[in-house]
């Protein structure tokens, strides 16, 4: 027997049409790159998406194509979001600071046919137009023709246009097709540190269900009344699905635009009132580290925060929240996962611990939202014990978890029995919440025994001396490997290595501490904001401990 319920697909255009229907007072503030900033509504950004989309119907753009973006968090972004996917084509947003080989391949592997490009980041475009590939037709520069340059070297090869006259005259309507809820709605790829990059194509569905999950309480807990900005750029994993979670709440969302230093982004949570944001730990430790610079910078109404990509150092969570009462929620998740997989908030069985007892435990990722099923296995396929100190490799499933890689059919990401391989090696403890202590490929195997790279990093970060470090595996005759860690001291300090292997004393097994300790001017970084461990196995691949 079913359900007697109206059967109504999940779709991202029903998500636009209620912000502008339900919810017209919320504003939508979009910084460009020279600070101004321009203000819209939600029934403003459904016209212009409308717009939009007729203009790209009318140039004879189809159900399932691809249209890509390079571009920064604005209201054209925004606009683009909605159009392309409610009209039935695939938003496919592209990392800017990749490399530009990457960006290239990226744009062939999805055969995009348009591509739009902020005029920042123009340069870029430019430079890249003899590897484009054929089935890009039409660059779309976001904004107006003023900002294109008469000599502009892609009209050579391709129809360049204005967004704003793309969109000049069309109706501030659309009728929105009736999609299946399963059609291909958008595309990331992933940062691509170890390979070529990998596609995955998020559907109508998977998107609506991520954005309603991440409103919950434990997660982002946005409601119509808060203010949002998303620091998290909407080029990575679809800005943490906060462009659809804020509509679908009918909240107000401040775009930062390109200027993501700290002053710019202070300046906005004022004058905004923003109470909600979201990013990587390098956008928050820079933040902290500006306002403690001036003790007159502070918070009038302290917002709410949340961390992903990297762990968050306790030191950086704790200063936030003793000294501006900002509290910092720890989340976790993956491309493949659109990304939000678990969040640590309390639970009653730690709801009565003090801040010091919590902010240690916060440095965890959390347990799964609803939505998310975790299990973790070890080298024998068996699942591990919930005691906070087994390891294995978490693997996931849900709704909004990745079923297979854009164009490469029988990738090996999957168990057969349909669970998607993280990568990432785990803790479990009693409370469900996970901990994760390496990426599989960069655990340190020393004497047959697992060293977590990622604990010792996040250790050595709360060493007064201590702006940034990494620890890596070098090979010893005996061991077979061994952590070797790498520093970058704050400026105007000069520890010695004898200090920074003594902060290790008491906190991790003796044999855990690393051997060698080496000064470094700075460390590299993926396109993401992640230290790129690659590289630097690849810069000390000869290096040997002992």
């Amino acid at each position: 027997m079913l359900g007697l319920i109206q059967d109504r697909p999940l779709l991202i255009s029903s998500i636009l049409e209620h912000a502008a229907r339900n919810h017209a007072g919320a504003k939508i503030v979009s910084a460009r790159a020279d600070g101004t900033l321009v203000r819209h509504s939600w029934p403003q950004i459904a016209a212009r998406a409308a717009q939009l989309a007729h203009a790209l119907k009318g140039r004879g753009v189809k159900q399932g194509e691809r249209i890509a973006t390079l571009a920064w968090n604005d209201h054209r972004h925004l606009e683009a979001y909605y159009g392309i996917s409610a009209m039935g084509a695939v938003l496919h947003t592209v990392n800017p600071r990749l490399f530009p080989d990457q960006i290239a391949y990226i744009l062939a592997d999805a055969e995009d046919t348009h591509l739009f490009v902020d005029p920042t980041l123009l340069a870029g475009a430019e430079a890249l137009a003899d590897k484009l590939p054929p089935s890009l037709t039409t660059i779309v520069i976001m904004g107006e023709a003023s900002q294109i340059p008469a000599d502009c070297p892609l009209r050579d090869r391709f129809e360049v246009l204005a967004q704003e006259d793309l969109i000049a005259g069309q109706p501030a309507s659309y009728p929105w097709p009736e999609l299946d809820e399963r059609a291909a709605s958008s595309l990331c790829y992933t940062s691509g540190t170890t390979g070529d990059p990998k596609g995955v194509l998020y559907s109508h569905r998977s998107t609506v269900i991520h954005a309603i999950s991440t409103l919950q309480k434990d997660c982002f807990n946005i409601g119509a009344a808060d203010v949002v900005m998303p620091v998290v750029p909407m080029f990575h994993v679809n800005g943490w699905g906060i462009p659809y979670s804020t509509a679908a709440a009918g909240a107000s969302l401040v775009l930062p635009g390109p200027k993501l230093d700290p002053a710019s982004l202070h300046r906005l949570i004022e004058e905004e009132g923003v109470t909600f944001s979201a990013g990587v730990p390098t956008i928050w430790t820079a933040l902290l580290n500006w306002m403690r610079a001036e003790p007159a910078r502070r918070f009038s109404a302290p917002p709410r925060l949340v961390v992903g990509g990297t762990a968050l150092p306790t030191a950086i969570n704790a200063g936030f929240l003793k000294e501006y009462g900002v509290s910092i929620l720890h989340a976790w998740g993956m491309t493949e996962m659109s990304p939000l997989g678990t969040t640590n908030s309390r639970k009653p069985e730690n709801a009565d611990w003090d801040a010091d007892r919590f902010l240690d435990y916060a440095r965890k990722q959390g347990r799964p939202m609803f939505g998310v099923e975790i299990r973790v296995r070890d080298g024998e396929g068996k699942e591990i014990p919930h005691d906070g100190v087994a390891f294995g490799e978490l693997e996931v499933r849900g709704p909004w978890v990745a079923s297979a890689y854009f164009n490469r059919p029988g990738d090996p990401a999957h168990t057969p029995d349909g669970w998607f391989r993280t990568g990432d090696v785990v803790t479990v403890d009693a409370l469900g919440c996970i901990e994760i202590v390496d990426r599989a490929k960069d655990v340190i195997k020393s004497g047959g025994e697992w060293i977590s790279s990622i604990t010792l990093e996040n250790l050595i970060m709360g060493h007064p001396a201590v702006a940034e470090a990494a620890v890596i595996a070098i090979r010893h005759p005996k061991w077979d490997e061994r952590p070797l860690l790498l520093v970058q001291p704050k400026p105007g300090t000069a520890p010695t290595a004898e200090e920074i292997l003594h902060f290790y004393e008491g906190k991790v097994a003796k044999w855990w501490i690393p051997d060698q300790v080496e000064f470094v001017e700075s460390l590299p970084h993926t396109a993401t904001g992640k230290l790129w461990k690659a590289e630097l196995k690849q810069r000390y691949k000869d290096r040997l401990a002992g």
